[in-house]
């Protein structure tokens, strides 16, 4: 009997995370192409192929959908792994991942496509734009910051706040072609100007924050 019952519990789970799956995938498309305030979770349903009720088991309600499809989105690009200090891996081979990561993200079209959203609907929907900070740039942050923190515990760096070191980092991989890119100026950077911005950035971090560069004042 036992043996039964664990047999018909199981099979459920990997069904259920698929359709949580198809659910979040459908959001990102309808928030994207219909904006927030036009997008139903009937239309999300219908979308992914499933019924109201199962979008509800997932997502209490369209907010808590909507935090969770751009959390997916930024964990999609740059899982949270990549805020971790593995033994015996250089800090500078962890920082040029993580740029890497980063950089596509922004500048890929769905993230694109995204912030011009929250450009056109922040003004009107402040809480709306508080959960998107939240959920992207912000959980970013406080991923960096605490990576940053064991750096500067190592000995590796040198940083006294790492919170705003790690608003400096993520700045300045941004740069001028992100911009561009939002207000439409501009195309994608080749494979070996991306690689060269980061790499130049990361560079710019370590010397900036390099222990050795902190020399006291006389």
């Amino acid at each position: 009997m036992s043996y039964n019952r664990g047999n018909t519990s199981s099979p459920g789970r990997p069904k259920d995370m698929a359709k949580r799956q198809a659910i979040l995938e459908a959001a990102k498309v309808l928030f994207l192409s219909n904006g927030y305030a036009s997008t139903s979770m009937d239309a999300v349903a219908l979308e992914a192929g499933v019924s109201k009720l199962t979008v509800y088991s997932h997502f209490t309600d369209k907010e808590t959908l909507f935090t969770a499809a751009v959390a997916a989105t930024c964990e999609e690009q740059l899982p949270v792994m990549y805020f971790e200090l593995p033994t015996g891996v250089p800090v500078e081979k962890v920082l040029l991942n993580i740029a890497r990561r980063f950089h596509r993200l922004i500048n890929s079209e769905e993230s694109v496509n995204l912030h011009r959203l929250m450009m056109t609907t922040g003004n009107q929907d402040v809480k709306l734009s508080q959960i998107f900070f939240e959920a992207g740039p912000m959980r970013m942050l406080q991923g960096m910051e605490r990576l940053l923190g064991k750096i500067d515990q190592s000995g590796a760096l040198s940083i006294d706040t790492p919170f705003t070191a790690a608003e400096h980092f993520f700045c300045l991989l941004k740069g001028t072609a992100n911009f561009r890119l939002l207000y439409g100026c501009g195309g994608q950077l080749s494979e070996d100007a991306a690689e060269a911005h980061v790499q130049d950035v990361v560079g710019l971090f370590m010397r900036a924050y390099r222990t050795e560069a902190r020399v006291p004042k006389a």
